[in-house]
């Protein structure tokens, strides 16, 4: 793994807190020129430090008012049947995250959906041509953290 300075880890903090900031504005509060400021995001990104940049969007606006974790069990546990529980999972598009996990559940999706019956259609399409051994949802009441900055400090 390249090293860091401590630099490097305040350009991180700015840019995971709002990616949309111009490259002055970063190297205002990081102090240092735009061209500094480039060269170290350029040797930060081709070292895989950052991985693109996205704007959030907010889900309520949107409609989609329900968030499930569905924790998922089964039987089969070959590289080949995860593979293709992974490009059928990564075609439904209301499944915002996939955990492969240790412990009782095997895999933990985070679905953003639009009430009851959008969540049943995506219970559906999970299961849709998949023998799973447990299926359960936990639904969230309130989201009171998310998508908060890793930390970055040394």
């Amino acid at each position: 793994m390249e090293k860091i300075d401590e630099i490097d880890r305040q350009i991180l903090q700015v840019v995971q807190r709002d990616a949309a900031l111009s490259q002055r504005d970063i190297a205002a509060r990081v102090g240092l020129s735009q061209n500094a400021l480039w060269r170290r995001m350029k040797r930060l990104d081709q070292a895989g430090f950052m991985q693109g940049a996205r704007m959030r969007i907010n889900a309520a606006q949107l409609g989609l008012d329900l968030t499930v974790f569905v924790m998922v069990r089964t039987r089969n546990h070959t590289q080949e049947w995860a593979q293709s529980f992974r490009d059928h999972i990564a075609k439904i598009p209301e499944v915002a995250e996939m955990h492969r996990m240790g412990g009782d559940w095997d895999y933990m999706l985070k679905v953003v959906t639009r009430g009851m019956s959008g969540y049943d259609a995506v219970q559906q399409k999970i299961t849709n041509g998949f023998e799973l051994d447990a299926l359960s949802g936990l639904f969230s009441i309130e989201t009171m953290l998310e998508d908060r900055p890793l930390p970055v400090a040394s």
